[in-house]
């Protein structure tokens, strides 16, 4: 069992300021920090998707600005591996698979943003396709949502994915849950 902790679109455009602020991603960050140095201390892979839009549309994470690089809480090092992904699905089109299956892993340890959707398809693609996941509950965040003209509160719409996700997909703890048993 080799283990790597996967960091998913934190990035600035997320953030106070940027184009798609959500909901906690400062404090998300923070925690995802935290679950960082300790993968660092031990020598793990720890692996960085960036988001880069591609759809004429877009109006976050688009290519060169500031808003697409990775926010400065969480700077990849030299040797950390970043993919480049253009779909909520950070295995789709980027490489990511054959790269984890090349150094051996088989457990992921998952925190990012957005929580409703690249970390939801991401942790389901994972477990769909062999690995064994951990979603890092308080280092991922999300934003309000709105169906029918019903406003969905970004705290239920974060609860909702993360049990989701916890029902048959990962196991999903606290950041401090998982820095006490690993």
């Amino acid at each position: 069992m080799k283990t790597a902790l996967l960091m998913i679109d934190i990035q600035n455009d997320y953030f106070e300021g940027g184009t798609m602020t959500l909901t906690g991603s400062d404090s998300a960050s923070k925690k995802a920090a935290l679950i960082l140095e300790r993968f660092r201390t031990n020598g793990l892979p720890v692996i960085y998707i960036q988001h880069i839009a591609t759809k004429p549309t877009a109006t976050f994470f688009l290519p060169g600005t500031f808003g697409a690089e990775i926010h400065k809480n969480i700077t990849p090092l030299g040797q950390e591996k970043v993919f480049i992904k253009h779909y909520p699905n950070s295995f789709r089109d980027t490489g990511l698979h054959e790269y984890l299956q090349s150094i051996g892993v088989t457990d992921l340890v998952i925190c990012g943003m957005m929580t409703h959707m690249c970390v939801d398809a991401t942790t389901r693609a994972a477990t769909d396709t062999g690995y064994t996941c951990t979603v890092i509950s308080d280092a991922c965040a999300t934003k309000e949502l709105e169906l029918n003209g019903i406003k969905v509160k970004a705290e239920q719409v974060q609860l909702s994915f993360l049990a989701a996700l916890a029902y048959f997909y990962s196991t999903v703890v606290s950041a401090n849950k998982y820095l006490k048993v690993v």
